[in-house]
């Protein structure tokens, strides 16, 4: 870094990442796909937890926008996607998720020697789960019987470890699938889970060159979290550090380096403007929100007791749902359901002035119209622990 490095600091750089990614204000433009394109996918583990993420980024949405964008419109698909996590894409986005999960090295497998497939029995695997899945919603158990019917025996044999019990050896190649556009979520069967073949919707999923597609990810990425480094990118991805180390330094002219905080972080060429006014206001933010999760670096974004109180031991966002105030974490919340009426217990982690106290009541509105119930607060201790 010399004298002419752009300087960001952390209140310029969350405001810009809250602005991009419409939580100063709720979008008044963007549809759903608008907001999940924008903020590199949503995080669906919890599907309730995304839906309120989407929708809360749209003025005047609920839940029941999102379910009709995914389920309904199918402009979004709920998939394995970033760290091989459960996501909600766009559809108009595959092909450049596609090309580039596809093109990223893979991680050592978990599994040990004897529980691992060989590369052989992973591609047929997966093109067991593709054909399988083309013209049918299949339950997982549904989905095994087509898949050793496939291949042979040995894709069933039940080695992998689970949390109650024992997974067929095909499982491990799950992701991969949806990682090559064959395998994604369809709508539950009662309370059963169901996958089917995404090109059951669209006409053509060719996935875009993987050169092509690994840099406008990173474009993509630095647009909504930038400034970031090499490494946050590798961890936002559960990539190669070495990988994503050399792909910054091969897109050189694409992006730039700035001084963020005192730190050497990247942005796109030329994207160093910051919105006119300050940040300054609450918000509520679901289980592992894009903006907890993606943006680094976590000792500012849960400076303090916030880095105790709303990460887990090992430093992993998201497993709380959190309190913002003017852009930092600053307290968690959770909200419990009965019917209609929605419990919702905020505890921040220093006394709220009584604007903020203002700006909490609205919040809390705002959930419960997104989730459709009749919230009631309550400031106090969350005794809820952390969602695995």
């Amino acid at each position: 870094m010399n004298a002419d490095t752009p300087r960001l600091s952390w209140p310029e750089v969350s405001l810009r990442r809250m602005d991009r990614g419409s939580l100063v204000s709720p979008s008044g433009q963007e549809g759903p796909a608008g907001i999940v394109s924008t903020l590199c996918g949503a995080h669906a583990q919890i599907l309730s937890a995304a839906e309120l993420s989407v929708a809360l980024r749209i003025e005047g949405a609920t839940r029941a926008e999102v379910r009709a964008a995914l389920w309904d419109r199918r402009e979004l698909v709920k998939m394995y996607g970033p760290r091989g996590t459960v996501h909600l894409l766009t559809t108009a986005d595959l092909p450049l998720w596609i090309g580039a999960f596809s093109s990223i090295p893979q991680s050592p497998s978990p599994f040990p020697k004897d529980v691992q497939m060989t590369e052989d029995q992973t591609e047929q695997v997966v093109a067991a789960i593709g054909k399988s899945l083309l013209s049918a919603e299949l339950t997982v158990d549904e989905l095994t019987d087509a898949v050793v019917a496939a291949t042979g025996p040995w894709a069933g044999d039940l080695v992998m470890e689970a949390f109650q019990g024992k997974w067929p050896r095909w499982r491990q190649a799950m992701t991969l699938a949806a990682h090559r556009g064959v395998l994604c979520f369809a709508p539950n069967r009662g309370r059963k889970v169901t996958y089917t073949n995404p090109l059951r919707y669209l006409s053509d999923v060719t996935p875009l060159d993987g050169p092509t597609a690994q840099r406008r990810l990173v474009q993509r990425y630095l647009h909504a979290y930038g400034p970031a480094t090499p490494q946050n990118f590798a961890q936002w991805l559960n990539a190669p550090r070495g990988w994503a180390s050399g792909l910054f330094r091969a897109m050189e002219g694409d992006i730039e380096q700035v001084d963020f905080e005192g730190n050497p972080a990247w942005v796109n060429a030329g994207d160093t403007a910051i919105p006119a006014e300050p940040h300054r206001g609450v918000r509520l933010l679901p289980y592992f929100d894009a903006y907890v999760v993606a943006a680094q670096p976590r000792g500012l974004l849960y400076p303090g007791q916030a880095s105790v109180r709303a990460l887990t031991p090992s430093g992993q966002a998201g497993n709380y749902p959190v309190l913002l105030v003017d852009g930092t974490v600053a307290g968690v919340w959770h909200q419990r359901r009965s019917g209609k009426r929605i419990q919702v217990t905020v505890e921040p982690l220093a006394p709220l002035s009584g604007a903020h106290l203002a700006e909490l009541d609205e919040q809390v509105e705002r959930v419960g119209a997104v989730l459709e119930g009749k919230p009631e607060l309550t400031v106090g201790t969350v005794t809820v622990g952390a969602h695995a």
